[in-house]
């Protein structure tokens, strides 16, 4: 036979909720289960997809096309200014460098010290300040003064 507690019994009188849990959304687009949400009379909610399943297009970016083929931006980006490419040569044939010696120093590739070389890189300040400090000459601002 079972022993009991000798103690006094209480009863806990705290309701219990149980709810249901929510559909997945795997549920949800399931035809099956929309039917018979439908079939019970419980809510579905329904959301008409803007211009969903039509061929028709718009005339908006024909407009916005246009917007931009007459737009005054730059062609070309800026490139490297020539003083500042032979100050970074000069510097660096004083320094008896190669292209390949300043760029494992800066850490960059070769090719980033030919492209500046050579006037063909986008300056970028942060390689110009790792040249700077490598070579010790002064690259941003107004060069030579």
């Amino acid at each position: 036979m079972p022993t009991r507690s000798t103690g006094a019994i209480t009863q806990d009188w705290e309701p219990v909720v149980l709810h249901k849990s929510k559909p997945k959304a795997q549920d949800l687009r399931n035809p099956k289960v929309m039917n018979q949400a439908l079939r019970s009379g419980s809510e579905v909610l329904t959301v008409k997809k803007f211009d969903a399943g039509s061929n028709k297009k718009t005339a908006g970016p024909a407009v916005n096309a246009r917007k931009l083929d007459e737009g005054t931006e730059p062609a070309a980006l800026e490139r490297v200014a020539g003083e500042v490419r032979h100050a970074i040569q000069k510097a660096r044939l004083d320094k008896k460098m190669s292209q390949a010696e300043l760029a494992k120093q800066i850490n960059e590739r070769t090719q980033v010290v030919q492209e500046y070389e050579n006037g063909k890189a986008v300056p970028n300040q942060a390689v110009l300040a790792k040249m700077e400090r490598v070579l010790g000459v002064k690259l941003r601002g107004k060069v030579g003064k």
